[in-house]
């Protein structure tokens, strides 16, 4: 299974956090979360980006008419509030815990800056990173305004199997262990949970796939 999170086999959090380093460690401590509780908010000064030790975070924003719109969920090693180093100063989504037992690595701004002009290598590695991670949020955009529902739906599924797939390079069926739940999946590719309903039933009676609450396999296909 890989991460589109994770570059050239690096796990950030592995070469970012500041308590793997000396003039650092001292000085730093993890932050634990509970489930449900917001790491910041919308309109929150952006000060700090944040690594993920363990557990899961949900990145999103509220509507004009108060919906949540997840746009990510976030696991073990993965970076998230990075338009701060772009220099952002407030916060345009929120961060929330969804697991009871989340562990986030806080890294101020400055500090990163510092951590980034002393290894031209590892900050060419945070700007490919944030790069990535934009044209990622750009394809989804494109989804939403030019595809029908069911299209975006198999693209997104194609997408998780990226993400969170096993052997989905080989000709048997691609097995995809995902964090999301329906309500996410519906959020992400722009839809409501019951016609999300609608067409996961669909492609299951055609099948294209066979799901469960965490696991989605994309079938082979018969000759």
């Amino acid at each position: 299974m890989q991460s589109i999170w994770f570059f050239d086999d690096v796990n950030l959090f592995k070469v970012l956090c500041p308590h793997k380093f000396k003039a650092y460690k001292k000085e730093h401590d993890f932050d634990a979360y509970k489930k449900k509780d917001y790491i910041y908010f919308e309109e929150d000064s952006a000060n700090k980006v944040y690594l993920i030790e363990k557990g899961k975070v949900k990145i999103g924003y509220y509507n004009d008419n108060g919906d949540e719109i997840v746009k990510a969920i976030l696991s073990k090693g993965e970076l998230f509030g990075e338009k701060a180093i772009l220099g952002d100063n407030v916060r345009d989504e929120f961060a929330q815990s969804i697991d009871n037992a989340t562990s986030i690595c806080p890294i101020g701004v400055t500090t990163l800056h510092e951590l980034m002009r002393d290894n031209q290598t590892f900050s060419f590695k945070i700007y490919k990173f944030i790069g990535f991670k934009f044209k990622k949020l750009e394809r989804r955009l494109q989804l939403l305004l030019f595809k029908d529902t069911k299209t975006r739906l198999i693209e997104f599924l194609d997408e998780l199997c990226s993400d969170y797939g096993y052997d989905c390079d080989k000709t048997g069926d691609h097995v995809i262990k995902h964090p999301y739940t329906q309500k996410d999946i519906a959020s992400l590719i722009g839809t409501s949970r019951p016609t999300l309903n609608i067409l996961l039933n669909e492609l299951k009676e055609e099948n294209y796939i066979d799901f469960n609450r965490k696991e989605i396999r994309i079938l082979k296909k018969s000759a």
